[in-house]
């Protein structure tokens, strides 16, 4: 069985989907343009579609290419995101195209295209691809952008042959429309370390009689199946004391050992608490209830060695731990709350540092909710940073439907990456695949208003969306979008596995959400897992 690196590999989030969605275009065949020497470089022109004006079909330097004769819905128009123009593709009625330019004399090895982007969304196909090149094609689908801002993508490829074709393309019905401005493309690869899920949820499921299957109806081990489709890490959180006797040390110990039996890397969640900690709650553990803000701090220290240290004393030693989990407002409130940030500073520390002491290569977190929040993301760290708070690595929640659009969410981890120097991921994310209930708890995502635009709940529309968020995180510049962790995805209806820990009979109102439907079957987006 195939274990998924760890690592990044050339041509980042690379798209199973778009090539098994792409088989049914009608045409779609037809629409792969010939090579052409229309502009035989090194580098590409007219980058920014600046050359022209507004109103020509064809851009300078660039080719266009259509076979059902609808070559006039790729032109320039007025509009461009840092100039004057932009390329548009647009028709009244249906229309398949692609703009594309020939690039000749590169220098073999790994290259990115970079471009900025908009879409309407709603069409058969909508993406940037570098063909030609000498290895395997490589694309990356234009995300819908209903609120009209621009968005940041980038696709990598090896070049073997010393020449390739960037190509934008458009399978669309009539009135779906895209932008593409300011396009790059230069030496070196991106890509996405870490492709995980946080699975704290599996253990408790699987005593209570839950089935997981592969896609095509086989029954297996859950982490097995996640894990052949590509998931390379697992993250498990931690309460101190928890009533139903999960999520604590005992049980995170049992299943770091099947993760790591997998290949996989290993994040620890650290809530400091008996229970849920979010911006909503950061309650502390009964046992720690009368400490001192000192005395938090000395028990966060010997809480995470203990837990840490017992992993590594039995082989399976984390590769990243977060210190508090969505901790906007602080954590173990009132006393390390954002509202006494000496004491949350001293508590962050202590824990930072009961990591280091157990393994000093063992990345440190710091996990914030609310990833389109740049300007409350930034005071937070600001104020970690001026304490001398020491992190490896921000980690943010982003949940389309709470969090703002793709757009706020490359904001934020575009400016954290920047301000901090720190590599972002996504913590967390998740997204329904249908409104339809398995339990007699209504789902937190119930009702089409709740919806993303241009994201149907469907399995199609979960995986574009987990694709997406993928896509952002791996065009943050200089390297630093580390990854994405899919929130719960073994978390299914199953009797007895509910959110609240001290009842039992609790539905947990996320089952539409899980990444195995109400057949117990694979979705569809667990194939964005593998990114290759």
């Amino acid at each position: 069985m195939r274990h998924a690196s760890p690592h990044p590999r050339p041509g980042g989030v690379r798209r199973l989907l778009a090539r098994a969605a792409t088989a049914l275009l009608v045409g779609a065949a037809a629409l792969v343009a010939p090579p052409s020497t229309a502009h035989a470089a090194s580098t590409p022109v007219n980058t920014g579609f600046e050359a022209d004006g507004t109103g020509t079909a064809t851009p300078s330097g660039w080719s266009t290419y259509s076979a059902g004769g609808h070559a006039g819905a790729s032109f320039t128009e007025a509009g461009g995101r840092s100039g004057s123009y932009r390329l548009t593709h647009w028709a009244s009625r249906a229309y398949a195209v692609e703009t594309y330019q020939y690039l000749d004399g590169l220098t073999n090895g790994s290259h990115t295209l970079t471009a900025w982007v908009r879409s309407s969304g709603g069409q058969n196909a909508a993406y940037l691809a570098l063909r030609n090149c000498g290895s395997a094609e490589q694309r990356t689908d234009l995300p819908p952008t209903p609120n009209g801002a621009w968005v940041r993508l980038v696709t990598s490829v090896r070049v073997t042959s010393n020449q390739c074709t960037i190509s934008i393309v458009s399978d669309a019905n009539a009135g779906n429309w895209i932008n593409v401005d300011d396009i790059s493309f230069t030496p070196g690869a991106t890509g996405l370390a870490i492709t995980g899920g946080d699975v704290s949820s599996l253990k408790k499921s699987e005593d209570l009689g839950g089935v997981y299957r592969y896609a095509g109806g086989a029954a297996g081990d859950a982490l097995t199946i996640l894990n052949s489709a590509g998931m390379n890490y697992a993250r498990l959180k931690v309460w101190v004391d928890p009533a139903d006797g999960y999520n604590n040390k005992t049980q995170v110990l049992a299943m770091a050992k099947r993760i790591k039996a997998l290949g996989m890397g290993l994040l620890v969640d650290f809530h400091y608490s008996d229970r849920w900690a979010d911006p909503g709650q950061q309650t502390k553990p009964a046992a720690w209830s009368g400490y001192t803000a000192g005395q938090l701090s000395t028990a966060v220290y010997n809480h995470t060695h203990d837990v840490l240290n017992a992993l590594k004393a039995q082989g399976t030693t984390a590769d990243m731990v977060q210190v508090g989990n969505e901790i906007n407002g602080g954590m173990l409130w009132p006393e390390g709350s954002t509202a006494n940030w000496g004491n949350l500073a001293a508590m962050l520390t202590s824990g930072a540092n009961a990591v280091k002491a157990v393994n000093p290569s063992t990345r440190v977190a710091l996990h914030l909710a609310e990833g389109g929040d740049y300007e409350g993301a930034r005071t937070f760290f600001d104020q970690a940073t001026s304490r001398g708070v020491p992190f490896d690595a921000i980690g943010v929640s982003y949940y389309g439907y709470w969090h703002g659009a793709l757009n706020d969410l490359q904001t934020t981890l575009d400016g954290l990456a920047a301000r901090y120097g720190k590599p972002v991921f996504v913590a967390e994310t998740a997204y329904a695949f249908t409104l339809a209930n398995d339990d007699s708890l209504g789902n937190i995502v119930g009702t089409s208003d709740q919806l993303v635009p241009g994201y149907p709940a469907t399995q199609a529309g979960q995986a574009a969306n987990l694709r997406d968020v993928m896509n952002v995180v791996e065009a943050v510049p200089n390297g630093r979008g580390l990854g994405v962790f899919y929130w719960e995805p073994t978390w299914t209806a199953v009797t007895g596995n509910g959110w609240d820990p001290a009842d039992p009979s609790s539905g947990n109102a996320w089952e539409n959400q899980a990444l195995f439907g109400y057949n117990d079957r694979a979705t569809a987006a667990m194939a964005w897992f593998d990114h290759r």
